[in-house]
């Protein structure tokens, strides 16, 4: 720990059971526990960490999604844990896993005091109003096509009142779909994003999807090219379709709906998924902010929350993944995410 004394922030270094095994003097400023207190605690039961709705953490050692050779740590996310004094206070937590020949061993933990987050509960209203805006497009729809079709069914062809209520489902899955994305920002600040894993065939997700999504975009042309070699990942369904959904829409929305391919391929211990367009490409100054909160390009039609970008990264991290973009100007973006091959065998070992 002499290279942690020097670190401006908390530092505790766990082993796999949870147990501390290290901690510099800051952590013990944070704490009120001095640095031999903490040494050869349990970090559950001296510091009882639990996330802000109050669900315990570390309660049988470091996270299960640990296990996973491709998870390198776990992003900030919010925490309380109890002093000394017997006083809660909220952190905000970093964690970074050690590994050897890929067998976990440990993590440090970097811990930051959530006074300094005062400055930024503006934030809440600024979410507020921009999912506002986002819903009130197609609950608009949903109100305008259901009106018409209570005041004039008898009046209406059979084949208007299908392409009606074809609207209105789909506007109620954008509807739901903002929803499970509100819920996922809480659940990825908190730490507490929940997977249901089983089994997924990518090519079948990826025809799915893009057939959704061409309900939107009728003009939606598309190459599906998944590798004959690609196996099932063992991943959320659901969320692998929210991801997928928001980088095809992505393309659509910023590029063209024309010329867009979706492949997948095996790469190493990962299988790598691409969304690729032929648009004008994202500006230079622009690219490393496109995964950050709220963040909405100028090109093409800026609508959006501009939060679609920073969960999907959210949920591929916590799959063991990471989601990358690369762009050339004039010949177009691609966003790939990768998912680790082996994950059932290593969230189930024998």
């Amino acid at each position: 720990m002499s290279d942690a004394r020097a670190f401006p922030d908390a530092v505790l270094c766990l082993d796999t059971a949870g147990c501390i095994v290290g901690a510099n003097d800051q952590a013990a400023r944070l704490t009120g526990y001095p640095v031999d207190r903490l040494v050869g605690a349990s970090c559950h039961d001296l510091l009882s960490p639990r996330t802000p709705g109050g669900d315990a953490l570390l309660t049988h050692g470091l996270p299960r999604a640990a296990r996973l050779r491709s998870v390198r740590g776990a992003p900030e996310h919010p925490a309380q844990i109890v002093r000394a004094d017997g006083s809660t206070l909220l952190v905000y937590v970093t964690a970074a896993y050690h590994r050897d020949d890929g067998r976990l061993t440990g993590a440090t933990l970097a811990l930051r005091s959530g006074a300094r987050r005062a400055r930024e509960v503006p934030v809440g209203i600024e979410m507020v109003s921009t999912v506002s805006h986002e819903l009130r497009a197609p609950l608009t729809s949903v109100k305008g096509y259901t009106g018409l079709l209570l005041s004039r069914w008898d009046r209406l062809a059979d084949q208007q009142k299908r392409e009606m209520l074809e609207q209105v489902n789909h506007d109620a899955d954008r509807v739901r779909r903002l929803i499970d994305e509100l819920l996922d920002i809480s659940r990825l600040e908190a730490g507490r994003l929940h997977l249901h894993r089983q089994l997924v065939d990518l090519s079948e997700l990826i025809t799915t999807v893009v057939g959704k999504v061409a309900w939107e975009y009728p003009s939606l042309e598309a190459e599906v090219a998944v590798a004959p070699d690609v196996p099932r990942v063992y991943a959320d369904p659901d969320k692998l379709t929210q991801v997928l959904t928001n980088l095809v829409e992505n393309a659509c929305k910023y590029a063209s709906p024309t010329g867009l391919t979706v492949s997948a391929e095996v790469e190493g211990d990962d299988v790598a998924v691409s969304v690729a367009d032929r648009g004008e490409g994202i500006p230079v100054q622009d690219l490393p902010r496109v995964f950050d909160k709220f963040f909405r390009r100028d090109l093409g039609r800026p609508t959006g929350s501009g939060l679609g970008l920073w969960i999907s990264r959210g949920l591929v991290q916590a799959h063991g993944g990471t989601l990358t973009a690369t762009s050339v100007a004039g010949q177009g973006t691609t966003f790939r995410f990768t998912l680790p091959v082996n994950a059932f065998d290593e969230l189930h070992p024998a």
